[in-house]
């Protein structure tokens, strides 16, 4: 079994506990919003920050500075956008995942299983970006076992496009507090954990 990372997921969760869970030996922080991410980036120096939510392209930059890789990429605009940024800067490339859709729920973003293939090429030929893999929000069930149809349709999914798309690296980021372990089970490679380990956010 491949080794699976873990994500501190640390939306609503003030900074003192964050830092705690940093002395307790979690490597690995993400958000879903730039703006929350602001103070904490500053206050907790030298962690890493995924960008787990959804990425306004206005936020493309400010995101940039953030965190060291973003998972949420869900459309070629948005890959477009961080490619520019990454050329007028003269870095290398930014590591991003591209956002599926694998359940089409129109409550969510990301793109659906029928166009991710085209849109992969072009995302892929984007120099300026360093694609590492895939990742979905799984649909809110019951069960984990309910999670296991979409953890491994996006698996699957990643093994199609990779045979013909050498370019889109084998990362699998999927999985969440309540599911996490069928998403390993499944292929993940990466998992968002944020109230398993914070317990639930508190209101406002």
């Amino acid at each position: 079994m491949a080794t699976v990372s873990l994500v501190a997921v640390t939306k609503g969760v003030p900074v003192a506990r964050i830092s705690a869970a940093l002395a307790a030996g979690v490597e690995l922080l993400g958000e879903n919003r730039v703006q929350e991410a602001e103070a904490k980036v500053v206050a907790l120096p030298g962690a890493r920050w995924h960008l787990v939510g959804h990425l306004q392209s206005n936020k493309a930059a400010r995101a940039m500075e953030l965190f060291e890789t973003i998972q949420a990429v869900d459309s070629i605009a948005l890959a477009r956008r961080i490619d520019r940024l990454v050329a007028g800067r003269q870095q290398g490339p930014f590591p991003i995942f591209v956002q599926v859709n694998i359940d089409r729920d129109a409550h969510k973003a990301g793109l659906s299983p029928d166009e991710v293939a085209q849109a992969l090429r072009e995302i892929a030929a984007l120099d300026g970006l360093s694609l590492r893999g895939l990742m979905t929000v799984g649909r809110a069930v019951t069960e984990a076992e309910q999670a296991r149809q979409t953890f491994a349709g996006l698996r699957q999914l990643s093994e199609r496009l990779r045979a013909v798309e050498p370019r889109l690296g084998p990362e699998l980021s999927m999985g969440m507090s309540g599911d996490f372990e069928v998403a390993i089970e499944e292929g993940a490679t990466i998992v968002r954990i944020g109230r398993a380990l914070f317990g639930e956010r508190r209101p406002g």
